[in-house]
């Protein structure tokens, strides 16, 4: 039997085990895990596998949230060699093991958590939202493994994290590969894959939107602004907006001053 639900992992840490095969899956926030002594740090774009008897401790912060898939081993419909994908699906949880999901399985986590919450009692919609998110794994982990998150694996939300702590700074594709620690090559690869840009893409949008967020919401001129996010000079960002969002620094003014 398979159930899934939303949960917010407490701040405190806690150690339990259970019987039944498990997939914690961050959707907001961030949390660490460690499964059988091994640790596991979940963002948006990370998941956890836990198997059943796999002693795991496990935190969150303020505004985590995770989708949690239980998968009980001795169901019928899943435990018997008359089930297609029996064989396939018990190879998931083999071993405990942290995954980096791509952009198209990111966003259909984000959908379904927006599902959880619009419909919270509808168990129906959340076993089969949970079975299709496990499926997708299934699909992935097994066919196209997807490697532990080691430094070989780019999260975009840690580079996210970076660009946000350095968004005055000129920041190069060189300087987000070093954060990752790879070349620049490799970087370049392995973060289009994950995140479904390229790196100096995702720099630029989020340049955008933290700058378009503080023209909306505060008082600072728009070359204060532009310092702020990073852009060479006024004219920079009010292009890059215009290019990109089709919009201009003042109109993004006068919206939040009509509002």
């Amino acid at each position: 039997m398979l159930n899934a639900k939303l949960l917010k992992l407490p701040i405190a840490a806690h150690q339990h085990r259970h019987e039944h095969h498990q997939i914690v899956i961050g959707v907001r926030g961030e949390a660490e895990l460690s499964v059988d002594g091994t640790g596991a740090h979940l963002d948006t774009w990370r998941a956890c596998v836990v198997p059943t008897e796999a002693s795991h401790d496990y935190c969150g912060d303020d505004q985590n949230h995770v989708l949690v898939i239980n998968l009980d081993p001795l169901s019928p419909a899943i435990n018997t060699p008359a089930h297609a994908d029996y064989e396939r699906m018990m190879r998931v949880f083999e071993n405990p093991r942290t995954l980096q999901m791509d952009s198209r399985l990111q966003g259909f986590i984000q959908f379904v958590a927006k599902e959880f919450d619009r419909a919270p009692g509808n168990t129906t919609l959340q076993q089969h939202l949970g079975a299709s998110v496990l499926y997708c794994m299934a699909d992935r982990m097994v066919d196209r493994p997807i490697q532990a998150t080691h430094r070989s694996v780019v999260s975009p939300e840690a580079i996210r994290r970076y660009v946000l702590s350095n968004l005055h700074k000129k920041i190069t594709v060189e300087d987000m590969a070093g954060e990752a620690c790879l070349s620049v090559s490799r970087f370049h690869e392995v973060f289009r894959d994950v995140a479904g840009t390229t790196p100096h893409q995702f720099l630029l949008q989020t340049r955008l939107e933290q700058a378009a967020n503080l023209l909306a919401s505060s008082t600072l001129s728009v070359s204060e602004i532009s310092y702020r996010t990073g852009f060479s000079s006024q004219s920079a960002l009010t292009n890059a907006l215009r290019k990109y969002k089709g919009i201009t620094p003042s109109k993004l003014q006068i919206n939040e001053s009509v509002a």
